[in-house]
């Protein structure tokens, strides 16, 4: 049976779905764009979106009693892929030694206005 994983201190869902979802061990964090916990947008640059972006996860993962390190798998959406190394900078300073796997794809658009969305899969 899945759980439904919430937390107030990442954005509510703007649509029909879970921030997170957990069956089994595994834990299916839904993508996150740069709204802060008030569900404002953070209108900045891309490295400022991928910080509140991986700060949101975080906060879904500790509600679970889970870290960046419980990652195993991420896909990264990126509106212009000119980013991918400011992106990679900023993503990378979340993970220790044993990142997770990981895809990056160029998108036309995301919600909002983002320049960037992560959506994360972690293992209890």
């Amino acid at each position: 049976m899945k759980k439904v994983i919430s937390t107030n201190k990442a954005p509510q869902a703007i649509g029909p779905y879970s921030q997170a979802v957990e069956i089994q061990n595994l834990i299916f964090c839904s993508g996150q764009i740069p709204l802060q916990a008030d569900g404002s947008f953070l209108d900045g640059g891309v490295e400022e979106q991928t910080k509140q972006v991986m700060g949101n996860l975080e906060e879904v993962l500790k509600v679970a009693g889970l870290d960046m390190d419980n990652i195993v798998k991420t896909t990264i959406y990126l509106t212009d892929l000119n980013d991918f190394q400011k992106v990679n900078e900023v993503y990378g300073s979340y993970f220790s030694d044993n990142p997770p796997a990981r895809a990056t794809v160029g998108v036309e658009d995301l919600p909002k206005g983002a320049k960037v969305e992560i959506e994360a899969i972690a293992v209890r």
